[in-house]
């Protein structure tokens, strides 16, 4: 089943908070996670940089780690940074997710494609979905539990569903990308591309990426 982007959060089995996001596309699948300083960007591979003039909305900042490390914030566009910042300024992962949200709105393409957004806060320890779609938005603290993972797709799985988790066997940042590729429900989700995550640790977050390999 094809169901676009997808962001989870989810706790280890030893209770360690994890934000991920995985690419699945059709349409430009020549992309690449590439980690700077405290954030994560999708980009065009080399060769196919032209693809941006196609698609405005398939590069972006995909992953910011705010707060002093203590916040990651996972999405499928330039919502992330906005996201970031105003939770850096002070505001609530509620707040920050309803007001950028519903300001920035579902892209504009052929699609109508939702954002879809994620956060996790070491400070609450608590975990947080958003999505805005041409015919509605959600935002919604899920109640976390170790072991186990929430998603949450642009397509078919678009709206915040508290039943809808699965076991989240990961114990690493790269662990947690190979299972966002083709682990667990996510086997059966078609198109991988590349895949993200945010794994809580002592001090921050580990950051990993991993491309999918046919």
């Amino acid at each position: 089943m094809y169901v676009g982007r997808i962001v989870s959060v989810g706790k280890t089995a030893d209770g360690q908070l994890c934000a991920a996001y995985r690419v699945s596309s059709r349409s430009f699948p020549n992309r690449s996670a590439v980690v700077g300083n405290g954030k994560v960007s999708i980009v065009p591979k080399p060769g196919f940089e032209s693809d941006i003039f196609k698609n405005p909305y398939i590069a972006y900042n995909c992953v910011r780690i705010v707060c002093d490390g203590a916040v990651a914030v996972v999405t499928n566009g330039g919502q992330t940074d906005f996201i970031a910042e105003k939770m850096a300024g002070g505001m609530s992962a509620r707040d920050a997710l309803i007001l950028t949200s519903f300001s920035m709105d579902y892209e504009k393409d052929d699609y109508n494609t939702p954002r879809i957004s994620a956060v996790v806060d070491k400070r609450s320890d608590e975990g947080w979905l958003a999505v805005v779609r041409h015919d509605g938005l959600q935002v919604e603290r899920i109640a976390l539990k170790n072991g186990f993972q929430w998603h949450l797709a642009t397509y078919e799985e678009n709206f915040i569903c508290p039943e809808r988790f699965d076991a989240f066997p990961a114990t690493s940042a790269e662990s947690a990308c190979a299972y966002m590729l083709s682990g667990g429900v996510f086997a059966e989700r078609t198109n991988p591309v590349t895949a993200v995550a945010a794994l809580a640790e002592e001090s921050g977050f580990a950051l990993a990426v991993q491309d999918f390999q046919a």
